[in-house]
Formats: C-alpha cells, structure tokens, sequence
C-alpha cells in the first residue's frame, strides 16, 4: 500500500488515492482475496451491497482495505487483472498525485446495482451498472482488453457473441 492511501472522497464515503504520480500499466496494488465468505448470513446488508466481490467458480470475497474504499467511476484511471494468481490494481493511464483511484465496476462485474452513480465525470452514465453485458456497444469494446481471464471462462459463450457484436 505504498502508492496509495485511504481518506475521504468526494465520490463517495472513503476513497483511495495516489501519494505520487503513477504511470500508466503499473500495478498499484495487490487484492487481499483471502477472506472467503462461506455464508453470506454471518454479513450485514451493507457489507453485501458494497463490500463484496464476487469472482469466478461462484467465490465471493470479502473486501479489505483499501480495496474495499475504490470508488466506482464511469471514466476509470485502473482495472483489475489477476497475474499469477493475484488479483492487481493496474493504472489505465497516467495518474496524478493526489487523484482517486477508481474503477469501473462494470469491468469484470455481472450483476446488476441499481444504485446512482456519484463519479461526477463527464462519462458519467447516472447509474452505477456493475454488469458488463449492459454496458453500450462501444463501451464493451474499449473495455473488452481489461477483462479479466477468469471472468472470460465464466461468460465464454456470452463473450463470443460480445465479440461479433462489437467488431
């Protein structure tokens, strides 16, 4: 956690934030994907709503900080990827120090949010859609390279069909 920490945001709640520039493709942080939630009865409503990730092979993941505090946005500065077996934050482009990480959590997500969405970017789509397949076309394609491999094994037949619609 040493390009980043964890303060107030203006796009919700906390927020993470770089504490010097990063470039763009560098990986800003290691996912802590050893909290496995085995029932989900033992979480509050909150801690399903915002803290939870859920991953292939129907794993759920209770979020720790500081990833739990990424904010969505609809014009993101990372994506998560995992790299030999670790789940990383990768800066999209060049960020400033000082700016919030966010993400889009549509990339790699498949469930409906229903929730407004706060990012205040120009991209902003008013709603904080976590599912890809809703996404507009355009916006499959430029986000289509980020998607994770476990994500792509989930939805392989989906993707196939997302692929000749976008090409």
């Amino acid at each position: 956690m040493d390009k980043v920490e964890v303060r107030d945001s203006g796009i919700e709640g906390k927020g993470v934030f770089a504490i010097g520039a990063i470039s763009a493709g560098e990986i800003i942080l290691n996912i802590d994907d050893s909290h496995i939630v085995e029932d989900m009865n033992t979480l509050t409503e909150y801690q399903k709503k915002y803290e939870c990730d859920w991953l292939g092979d129907d794993k759920t993941i209770l979020m720790q900080a500081p990833e739990k505090h990424i904010n969505h946005s609809c014009d993101p500065n990372t994506y998560v990827k995992t790299i030999d077996g670790i789940r990383e934050v990768i800066a999209l482009r060049d960020i400033e120090k000082g700016e919030e990480i966010t993400y889009d959590y549509a990339i790699n997500g498949y469930y409906d949010s229903g929730i407004v969405c706060h990012c205040g970017s120009q991209r902003c789509r008013g709603m904080m859609n976590a599912d890809f397949f809703k996404l507009p076309k355009e916006l499959q394609k430029e986000y289509f390279p980020y998607l994770d491999n476990w994500f792509k094994e989930k939805f392989k037949k989906a993707l196939e069909e997302v692929g000749k619609s976008i090409t």
